[in-house]
């Protein structure tokens, strides 16, 4: 299962007022497990950059200004992503940029079907908790002393440790029980356990039990002393 956990850095909140992407961030899960592969690209928004979302990202104009427009990366991209499902946090903004920018290049949009919103994963696992994703990493022990600003690929990489731990953690390929036990915690016993003398209680060699003779002298020294008569010496 190939995932791509993705986020993007803008000018603003709303492509329809002009906003455009500056920067794009992709980590790479197979089988949720990280690839170490990675898609990361500043852009030329081919506009100013507000003061408001410099304060965000700490991307400049200037600094901004002699990268490539998304039209000179979009091959690049697509490949990259390829049919894989993009996990987003909050993935109705980010597809929106995403989207705007594909269909700007007369490319098709990618659907909202390709994608895992982990906001909703979020929200529906731990009601009424902040959501963001500094309150995950806190509540993930994940170390964020990195982001102290926003940026696409480091927040890619954040979030592709976050949604590990959402979907129940690095442990949940040692499952072999049906999708209720998956994420629990609880390891599930093996086809070769089951196959046991006791299905669902492992094989173990036998443990040497015989007494020694010293053991017994002192068992035979304790009933003597202790008990009168005993019925199974009758």
């Amino acid at each position: 299962m190939r995932e791509i956990c993705f986020d993007t850095e803008t000018t603003g909140l709303d492509p329809n007022t002009g906003h455009r992407l500056v920067e794009i961030g992709c980590v790479e899960l197979i089988n949720r497990v990280p690839t170490g592969e990675t898609f990361h690209i500043y852009l030329n928004p081919e506009r100013d950059m507000p003061v408001e979302a410099f304060q965000v990202h700490g991307l400049s104009e200037a600094f901004l200004a002699d990268k490539p427009l998304f039209v000179d990366v979009v091959e690049d991209f697509l490949e990259f992503v390829g049919d894989g499902i993009l996990v987003i946090h909050n993935a109705a903004f980010d597809m929106k940029f995403i989207n705007a920018e594909l269909t700007a290049c007369g490319r098709p949009t990618i659907p909202m079907s390709q994608t895992v919103d982990t906001v909703a994963m979020a929200r529906a696992k731990f009601p009424g908790s902040p959501a963001s994703l500094d309150a995950l990493c806190k509540r993930f022990q994940i170390d964020n002393s990195a982001r102290t600003k926003h940026g696409a690929l480091l927040d890619a990489e954040l979030l592709a440790e976050v949604y590990i731990e959402l979907t129940g953690g690095r442990q949940t390929g040692l499952s072999f029980g049906d999708s209720e036990d998956a994420g629990s915690g609880e390891a599930r016993p093996s086809q070769e356990t089951l196959a046991g003398p006791v299905a669902g209680r492992p094989v173990r060699p036998a443990r040497p039990h015989a007494a020694s003779e010293e053991e017994k002298a002192a068992h035979a020294a304790f009933l003597e002393a202790k008990i009168s008569n005993p019925i199974w010496n009758a």
